[in-house]
């Protein structure tokens, strides 16, 4: 169990200036002149054709290159060198959903939250940089990954695909993971802008929150993970946001990305998110996505038409194809086609990149009297259920990945919103045969937990049980609780009266309640764990691995802590309206009424949240332990012209291990909650020290002014927690900054 910060905060200076970010150079300028001489050569219709791309799997257009199913296809302009683009799913590999390319498979990465909890920069560009190699191996050039919507609710179908609650840890990992796929000269996207933070009613609902609480949260994320890995694609959402359609959103998208942010790239909708042709185009949509699922081809012939008109101008239609070419020279797509045929990638490595990413994000979240790791005494242990015999399980929807090595469980599903595309699937990487393999003295049996004498039977026989629970989330749909499905709960209560040594494993799309916490010496969570989980859970339970993921999404102890106890609008929708409002591919056309969401917690999002209520979680952000100890020692907190907290880090216990200090940070007296400004992963051997210098995000200190309009650190005094997790109040300075602006 990891131990608590045995030192003192050194006395802060108290000088100091806050200043604003150094001016960047314009971002793709040499590629935007390259692309504005290319389109100047371009005819009207060519320019249009760039515009509005094809989604194979429904379209009945034969282009003039091979369709590849998958997300979509946009034809190139030879004469003029434009290459051709095939767009495939998501961050977590390359998606075959529901295997549309019959025995095509690829490596899956664990869930982007275990990647979040990994609180590791280079972890997430290594899977970046993997998934968009095997993307190109596989002929596609756009990878639709960057998911950096913030989990605003943890039963949020889809909260598995982002990076979590934090603003600073989104956009530091967002930005990572992109620069990693986009080092594979393709493009990545960022999504879903904006509010994209629940599936149900996802294309109807409107997302209603205030401008300068919007910039400090999502925004926050999205504008951090933009600037770190300069993707050259930005996917608009579905929703609305304050009104407007994302993808016809002038704030969003002119004023915001492309006017305060200088983005220099292509805005694309998401699949099915277009609603007009003029308002979109004038609000700053480039290109329409998967054009079958919208209600028109907006972009088609009503464009050209609309130009034509003047109700368009000329100049912006050369803008949307600007852009759209200076992100595919800028990523070094233009000048590196597709190959003609698919080659094999390197499987056996890469599925190294996936199981480390794992191994690093499984946060071990309780171990009472170090239950873990398996002692070399236990003789017997029984493993019980979550199909453990078999696989790990996996997220829905457009990120679904076929993996290597099969499929061991698929489950199609009979309804609801996800089930034209969505099946319940296990990647084949057993934890049962891992651990048989890592314990060879060991009697390891499993039982499947549907037998309620027979496994607890088992569980008394035994040294050790070790209880798989497991809860499915997908795209389109929400979970309409996180409790644990399928009396879970029941089942693992029972198994800690008979057998005090039971440690519960978790598979999950988030957070979920536990009301058997107090029963249960040892809770692991292992989130969805990607091809090779089975090998890193049993890696982490023998102690081969040490554990070192921090929660990147708090837990809450019941399900009145979070703002929304259940998903806004479900009760409102029946099943076919809430299949129509969620899946862009229905067959209906019956009009469904939309509903507002308010998030009422503003920028307040997860920890900060919870701090302002002054609620205890069952385990809060930041949160994970280790089997060894760590210690922060001789910090010093100084002002200045950067906020910088210097400290020692210590591995304090008898194995190697990784420590990653937070830093929170809020003004003085003030009643907002602190917020996370700085951490950093540190990897440390038995003994060794390192000293540190972490620097605070200036943003994250400031709040936005919509009157300057900016950033504003306002000067006076601020509380500076070096802390553990969100809640660790046990190392807390004080130092003085000057006021300081910043452009928005």
């Amino acid at each position: 169990m990891i131990g608590r910060i045995s030192a003192v905060l050194a006395g802060a200076s108290l000088m100091a200036m806050a200043t604003p970010l150094a001016a960047q150079p314009a971002p793709g300028s040499d590629a935007r002149a390259r692309a504005t001489a290319i389109v100047g050569k371009m005819t009207l219709d060519e320019k249009i054709a760039l515009v509005h791309g094809l989604f194979p799997p429904m379209t009945k257009v034969k282009p003039a290159n091979p369709l590849v199913p998958s997300a979509g296809h946009i034809e190139g302009i030879p004469r003029l060198g434009v290459p051709l683009v095939r767009e495939s799913d998501a961050s977590l590999g390359v998606a075959n959903q529901v295997e549309q390319r019959r025995g095509d498979v690829a490596t899956a990465l664990p869930s982007s939250l275990a990647t979040a909890a990994s609180f590791s920069p280079e972890i997430a560009r290594a899977g970046g940089a993997m998934i968009g190699a095997e993307a190109r191996a596989k002929r596609f050039n756009v990878l639709l990954a960057g998911g950096v919507n913030l989990t605003r609710d943890p039963w949020n179908g889809r909260n598995f695909e982002y990076l979590g609650e934090d603003p600073l840890l989104a956009g530091e990992l967002g930005g990572a993971h992109i620069a990693g796929v986009q080092s594979a000269k393709i493009v990545s996207t960022i999504k879903h802008f904006a509010l994209n933070s629940q599936e149900t009613g996802r294309t109807i609902l409107d997302a209603r929150i205030d401008e300068a609480a919007l910039r400090m949260s999502d925004l926050l994320a999205f504008q951090i993970a933009i600037e770190k890995g300069r993707p050259a694609s930005v996917m608009c959402a579905y929703n609305k946001v304050n009104g407007d359609w994302a993808c016809e959103n002038d704030f969003l998208l002119n004023k915001v990305l492309k006017g305060d942010w200088g983005y220099p790239g292509w805005v694309m909708s998401d699949w099915g998110a277009v609603h007009s042709t003029v308002k979109a185009a004038n609000a700053g949509l480039d290109q329409q996505s998967g054009q079958e699922l919208d209600k028109a081809l907006y972009f088609a012939e009503p464009l050209k038409a609309a130009v034509q008109k003047g109700a368009v101008p000329q100049a912006r239609l050369d803008d949307m194809v600007t852009r759209y070419l200076t992100g595919l020279i800028a990523t070094g797509a233009y000048d590196a086609p597709v190959a003609a045929e698919p080659v094999t990638p390197d499987y056996a490595a890469n599925a190294q990149v996936a199981q480390r990413a794992a191994e690093a994000g499984i946060v071990l979240l309780k171990n009472e009297g170090d239950l873990l790791p398996v002692a070399a005494t236990a003789k017997k242990i029984v493993v019980i259920g979550g199909a453990a015999d078999l696989g790990v399980l996996s997220g829905g929807g457009s990120s679904q990945v076929r993996s290597v090595g099969g499929v061991p469980i698929e489950i199609p599903l009979a309804s609801g919103a996800a089930a034209s595309f969505v099946r319940i699937t296990y990647h084949s990487s057993s934890p049962l045969a891992a651990l048989k393999a890592a314990l060879p003295q060991a009697e390891v049996t499993f039982v499947d937990g549907r037998n309620l004498n027979a496994t607890l039977d088992a569980a008394r026989a035994a040294d050790l049980a070790i209880v798989f629970a497991t809860q499915w989330t997908t795209e389109a749909e929400d979970v309409p609780d996180i409790r644990l499905p399928h009396h879970q709960d029941a089942l693992i209560a029972k198994i800690a009266a008979v057998q005090p040594k039971t440690a519960v494993v978790l598979e999950t799309g988030g957070p979920v309640l536990m009301p058997w916490l107090d029963k249960v010496p040892t809770v692991i969570e292992a989130w969805y764990p990607g091809q090779r989980g089975g090998e890193a859970i049993a890696n982490i339970l023998t102690g081969k691995v040490n554990p070192s993921g921090r929660l990147p999404i708090t837990f809450p102890a019941n399900a009145g802590q979070p703002p929304r106890p259940a998903p806004v609008g479900l009760d409102r929708l029946s099943a076919a309206e809430a299949q129509a409002a969620a899946d862009p591919a229905s067959a209906t056309d019956a009009p469904v009424a939309g509903f507002p969401v308010d998030y009422v917690e503003g920028a307040d999002v997860g920890y900060r949240w919870y701090e302002k209520k002054g609620a205890r979680p069952a385990f809060p952000f930041g949160h994970g332990l280790s089997y060894t100890r760590f210690a922060y020692r001789n910090a010093k907190v100084t002002g200045g012209k950067a906020l910088t907290v210097a400290l020692d880090v210590v591995n304090t216990g008898k194995v190697a291990g990784a420590a990653v200090p937070q830093v929170y940070v809020a003004r003085d007296g003030s009643a907002a909650p602190m917020r996370l400004a700085a951490f950093q992963r540190v990897e440390l051997k038995p003994g060794e020290s390192r000293r540190i210098t972490l620097t605070a995000e200036p943003r994250v200190i400031a709040d936005y002014d919509t009157a300057l309009p900016g950033w504003r650190i306002a000067p006076g005094r601020y509380r500076v927690a070096v802390a553990n997790d969100a809640a660790d109040r046990s190392m807390v300075s004080t130092v003085t900054l000057a006021g300081s602006t910043m452009k928005p």
